[in-house]
């Protein structure tokens, strides 16, 4: 499959059935194997920051999560004819992918439990159980660690068992951590960097409306109920001005 270059990132051309259809293949294999879900804020980090282009690209398999992505493709003269493929989608996919074929899960990420309220992991996962039936949660942890509590932390997915890990502890450290630590989850077969979609199956957030998702609003209502991220949000206009900018002054964007 001929990766599409989205201003350095490497996108796979999928749509979800072939994604899930390529996770299915990756439980079948040796060592962990990394998913990515860039959306247009993640291309423009690694824009600002290239160091962060060799995390990024080392994903086993990146989805263009994110109407931006898209929209860029068909600037950069290069479409990703597909459309995106949302991360959250792709983690609910993932969850029935693992129920058929017996695949235990563990959850990452998520604040910690507090005033007799379970972890946003714990949380997620009674939820995951209840929607899918046969689904088997080898472990759930919340993402306030330090550093000095990896290697705890990666023992304790190792010793659950666990060959599907959704790794949901923000951009970019969930990247950075999964990169720096993949070799060492050694019962992992498929990890996935799905940032707040812990948040949604969760329960403690909520995705916009089909209405918004479906005109590719879905950042336009993100914003309406959490205004604080106006600042996050102004990656998306640099992002495609950027695009714009590039195809203006180098042409159509190269493979």
């Amino acid at each position: 499959m001929t990766k599409v270059n989205i201003r350095g990132v490497l996108f796979d051309p999928v749509d979800m059935s072939e994604a899930v259809g390529v996770c299915r293949s990756l439980l079948q294999t040796d060592g962990a194997k990394v998913i990515h879900t860039p959306n247009s804020e993640i291309v423009q980090l690694c824009v600002k920051n290239p160091e962060y282009y060799e995390i990024i690209n080392s994903a086993d398999l990146t989805i263009p999560d994110g109407a931006g992505v898209i929209m860029a493709s068909k600037i950069l003269g290069c479409p990703l004819e597909k459309g995106k493929v949302a991360g959250v989608e792709l983690m609910g996919e993932l969850m029935a992918l693992a129920a058929e074929t017996s695949s235990p899960v563990y959850l990452l990420g998520g604040r910690p439990a507090s005033d007799g309220s379970p972890s946003v992991a714990e949380a997620a996962a009674e939820n995951l159980k209840k929607r899918y039936p046969g689904l088997i949660i080898a472990g759930a942890r919340d993402g306030y660690f330090t550093d000095a509590d990896t290697p705890s932390v990666i023992a304790d997915i190792n010793a659950s068992g666990a060959k599907l890990l959704c790794v949901c502890l923000g951009v970019p450290k969930q990247e950075k951590w999964t990169f720096e630590n993949r070799k060492a989850l050694t019962s992992v077969r498929v990890a996935g960097c799905f940032g707040g979609s812990i948040d949604i199956y969760a329960g403690t957030a909520k995705r916009a409306p089909k209405f918004w998702i479906d005109h590719n609003l879905e950042w336009a209502y993100r914003l309406l109920k959490e205004p604080k991220r106006i600042g996050r949000m102004m990656a998306l206009p640099a992002f495609i001005l950027g695009c714009i900018g590039y195809r203006l002054t180098h042409g159509k964007q190269k493979q």
